[in-house]
């Protein structure tokens, strides 16, 4: 049995009033330009503003029906990597939607770099959010060393947004020896753990890790 998708994908699924997700196809890990046989599967959350404009989280591959789709739900306009490891399709997106803003996340734009993954981002997000989006999503930088990233809160639906932080893998979704592994780190469902790189930082920045968890409470 191989990796298994969420499908159907690259088919907008509603999860409430102007938020859903769209699953994507599978990817591999790459370490130190190596691909490792290790898949995972790919999700995009999509949020309609109230300005009409698509708040684009960790986008997926590119596909052209996909955008079509959405743009018949608003205007596509904010591509958003939410850490440095989510970002590799940002550079697509923005190619066919050259009126989309790409938002940077810490030493994102120097992973891409380093990888050869061309994307020119417009903006960096910041501790607060924009004016562009702060009537219906509010932000924060969740601490975690190397591995810290953005975390979005959708006001209306009150849906919270995460992409590392928590981990939740659904253990049939995976084959041997990671299913194992998966097991062992505590990091599957319906239980979900906070990903393993990010403890460690999280003791030592904890002062900030409690306040950010508060401003989440």
């Amino acid at each position: 049995m191989g990796a298994s998708l969420y499908e159907p994908i690259n088919v907008y699924k509603t999860l409430a009033p102007d938020i859903g997700i769209v699953d994507g196809p599978l990817e591999y890990l790459t370490v130190g330009g190596i691909r490792l046989p290790l898949p995972f599967t790919t999700r995009i959350t999509v949020v309609h503003l109230s300005n009409d404009d698509l708040f684009l989280h960790s986008p997926i591959k590119f596909d052209e029906r996909l955008a079509k789709e959405l743009r018949g739900l608003g205007r596509v306009r904010h591509l958003v990597s939410p850490n440095q490891f989510h970002y590799a399709h940002i550079g697509e997106w923005a190619r066919a939607v050259p009126e989309a803003i790409a938002w940077a996340s810490p030493r994102v734009r120097r992973r891409a770099r380093a990888r050869h993954v061309d994307v020119d981002f417009t903006r960096d997000l910041d501790v607060t959010a924009p004016e562009e989006w702060s009537r219906d999503i509010d932000q924060l930088l969740f601490p975690g060393g190397y591995f810290k990233e953005f975390i979005f809160f959708h006001k209306d639906s009150r849906t919270l947004i995460l992409t590392d932080t928590i981990i939740n893998i659904e253990l049939d979704k995976i084959d041997e020896p990671w299913r194992t592994l998966t097991k062992l780190t505590g990091m599957h469902h319906p239980y979900g753990q906070i990903f393993f790189g990010m403890r460690l930082p999280l003791l030592s920045q904890r002062r900030k890790a409690n306040a950010a968890i508060s401003k989440i409470q």
